[in-house]
């Protein structure tokens, strides 16, 4: 059977290079390139025709950050298929990064330099802003819009005797100590990337209790660190150009710096090849690449707690009926 499988964020960085990597093991299966851009979307599948000729490859407009857009995209979408075999919840932002440079300095000849450059704690920090809908940006894009698409997606995700998988592009940057129960949009915070990772975290585990038994799965990655246009924001060109030949030789110790997208969607590839019956729901598959360059996943217990996951999900469900009400 022709797997159905749609990737958030397509265009560019780890998401198209998951879709090169699905196409290449599985030349029968549609793709749907979900993406904000379209005209970035068009551009990335005439670059996948290129090396796939007879690909299936849909485009969908969808801007994760808008309730509209999402509400649109998920009707078009039952309009066009009847189930979901892949969602790969892939799309978002890191707006506006700013880097503390002294502990950027003091971390570059410390012991600490792999752990600074793999996760960027005590170093980034964002200035978020309020959406037209009301909520925090990177709140909406990295959590929220997904969510309100699962749940908008269930008929196609949730079939008797049929099993869906739901994959999150989680970052080793998702730190419990950046997430509040009490403030889950991060309004009052100045990490909100790292909040609202964490969060997707927590929401996948709350995902697995409560779909499971329906055939739905998920499962959470972490690409390691790669360079995409989201990372190349964070710290100006040429500071970049001093410190690869850095984080190169750093490689040979640390396998967490997979540097390009390809190496980076190796997890993303792996599950795409697991049955969910044999996925850890509280474990992170992390993409590592060796000294020598050689690609695979690794399974990492997340840190968190089956209360806190739930009482998320609650907090997601009250503001979902509330955007909905509003959207009326």
């Amino acid at each position: 059977m022709q797997k159905v499988v749609i990737v958030t964020g397509a265009n560019s960085g780890i998401g198209l290079a998951l879709c090169e990597r699905l196409l290449t093991e599985d030349p029968q299966l549609l793709l749907c390139l979900a993406c904000r851009n379209m005209q970035k979307a068009q551009a990335a599948r005439r670059a996948l025709l290129t090396s796939h000729a007879h690909a299936r490859l849909d485009l969908l407009h969808l801007d994760v950050a808008s309730v509209q857009s999402v509400l649109a995209a998920a009707r078009e979408l039952r309009s066009r298929y009847n189930r979901v075999d892949f969602l790969y919840l892939n799309a978002g932002i890191m707006p506006n990064p700013q880097v503390d440079f002294k502990a950027f300095v003091k971390g570059l000849f410390s012991r600490n330099v792999v752990n600074m450059f793999a996760t960027a704690e005590g170093l980034l920090t964002q200035q978020d802003r309020l959406n037209p809908d009301g909520l925090q940006e990177v709140f909406a894009t990295n959590l929220f819009g997904h969510f309100l698409l699962i749940r908008e997606l269930e008929p196609l995700l949730c079939q008797e005797a049929h099993t869906s998988r739901l994959v999150w592009t989680s970052s080793s940057n998702a730190r419990r100590s950046a997430f509040s129960v009490e403030d889950i949009q991060h309004r009052k915070g100045s990490e909100p990337y790292s909040s609202s990772k964490y969060a997707c975290d927590m929401l996948s585990v709350a995902l697995n209790t409560h779909n499971n038994s329906q055939g739905l799965f998920s499962s959470v990655i972490c690409p390691g660190l790669v360079m995409t246009n989201l990372t190349y924001g964070i710290l100006p060109s040429f500071l970049w150009t001093l410190i690869m030949p850095i984080m190169w030789l750093i490689r040979i110790f640390t396998h967490t710096f997979t540097l390009t997208p390809y190496n980076g969607a190796g997890s993303l590839h792996w599950l795409f090849l697991q049955t969910p019956e044999s996925l850890d729901p509280r474990a992170k598959y992390h993409s590592l690449t060796s000294g020598l360059g050689t690609n695979y996943t690794e399974p990492r217990q997340m840190d968190v707690d089956d209360s806190m996951c739930q009482v998320l999900y609650d907090k997601l469900l009250q503001l979902e009926k509330e955007v909905r009400r509003r959207c009326r």
